[in-house]
């Protein structure tokens, strides 16, 4: 075992054993005692029900993340990425499509491997708690959609970048993270319009006191209020959620039908209100800088790193190929990408805080902690989690400290 081999077991493990001790103390934290802030919405039954839902997605996240850990140890160590690649290379097709079918079987394995969990936490775990409001055929078809799309846009990047590492010697992590940049501000720009409604119906808010309300405070805050939207997220669950997506005149507010059900029109406004404070915050765009960047970076590594014949021998493989290569530096580049996700957690957690902010300070508190307990309620979500498993996990503030920070909002 060489150092290359080291590294990437010892980070797999590491991550583990970290989401394992979250997980410890995060069912550890769990409070038998309803905490007052919540007492108006929440009953005794209710809570215990919270719970319950939290410790059966933290045992089920558990024998997932097991399962995987040990079927990759074993693929791995059984030299099954060499014997993979014997197979895909005697079918004689090329350099580009020989790596296009070799990392697609591998994905499409995975795929298959992880269905019953999927399918498991849907229309068992999900049906359970009352979420679940997908039907056999929903389910069957996003993965269908889910396929189409991979192979109609991953695919041509995928090849575009076996292109730049096999054929450019110099400079080609350049050329690679221009496209991957381009593809990203694409996907950003046609998403909402193209991709999203592929999946989800997205309807305009009708007109009424509702859209009233939302065009005067968008007014106030000279937000050019391009498009509201509802979103039939009750087509698959009964959980409630509102969010920003796209940019230029793509951009859109979509809010969760179950979410309109459930609010009262000042407690809807306000959850648009912490919407737009992410756009007006720069939320968006600071994101997407720094994830251009590290992707910079991520290429910049992988063209160090592709041709070192000891990342190859610690998968036992006989020849060097470029989409092995990317396959086997993304598991090398582990211990920097779980760094920069706590960074990112810790940096999307400040943005959530200052979302509220501006939605306490240019409309109303109140309807904000409202709605913001309503949402963990329909959500069951954990009222009590562990500084440890939110340090590791969490992308927003737990919902106590959020109400606590718009409170002392001056």
């Amino acid at each position: 075992m060489n150092i290359f081999a080291i590294i990437i077991l010892a980070t797999l493990l590491i991550d583990f054993v970290l989401n394992l001790a979250a997980d410890f103390y995060n069912l550890k934290s769990l409070e038998k005692s309803l905490p007052e802030e919540f007492s108006d919405v929440y009953d005794e039954e209710t809570y215990e029900k919270s719970q319950e839902y939290t410790k059966v997605k933290t045992k089920f996240g558990l024998l997932t993340s097991s399962f995987n850990l040990v079927l990759l140890l074993v693929f791995w160590f059984a030299g099954g990425f060499n014997w993979l690649d014997e197979i895909v290379r005697g079918w004689e097709l090329g350099t580009i499509w020989t790596g296009l079918t070799y990392i697609g079987m591998l994905l499409l394995a995975k795929s298959i491997l992880s269905l019953p969990f999927s399918l498991y936490s849907t229309f068992v775990i999900e049906e359970r708690f009352g979420f679940n409001k997908t039907t056999p055929k929903t389910f069957v078809l996003d993965l269908l959609k889910g396929l189409g799309l991979g192979i109609l846009l991953g695919g041509p990047l995928l090849a575009g970048l076996l292109a730049f590492f096999t054929y450019i010697d110099q400079y080609a992590w350049l050329y690679a993270w221009g496209a991957v940049t381009a593809f990203t501000l694409f996907i950003q720009f046609v998403a909402p319009t193209w991709i999203m409604p592929l999946f989800n119906d997205f309807d305009p808010l009708e007109e009424g006191e509702l859209r009233q309300k939302i065009r005067e405070y968008a007014d106030k805050v000279n937000f050019a209020l391009e498009g509201v939207y509802v979103m039939d997220g009750s087509k698959r669950s009964s959980k409630s959620n509102a969010f920003f997506t796209g940019f230029g005149k793509n951009k859109r507010i979509a809010l969760y039908d179950t979410l309109i059900e459930n609010h009262t029109e000042d407690e809807l406004v306000a959850v648009l209100a912490h919407e737009i404070g992410h756009y007006k915050k720069k939320h968006i765009i600071k994101n997407m800088v720094i994830s251009i960047a590290q992707t910079g970076i991520m290429f910049f590594l992988l063209s160090i790193f592709l041709n070192s014949e000891g990342l190859y021998d610690a998968f036992y493989m006989e020849q060097m190929s470029v989409y092995v290569g990317l396959i086997f530096f993304g598991m090398l580049y582990a211990p920097i990408d779980m760094i920069v996700s706590i960074f990112m957690q810790v940096l999307s957690r400040k943005y959530e805080f200052e979302a509220d902010n501006f939605a306490a300070t240019t409309f109303r508190k109140e309807p904000m902690v409202e709605a913001l307990k309503k949402l963990s309620k329909d959500n069951l979500s954990n009222l009590t989690p562990h500084p440890f498993y939110v340090f590791l996990n969490y992308s927003h503030p737990p919902v106590l400290e959020r109400i606590k920070v718009i409170r002392a909002t001056d």
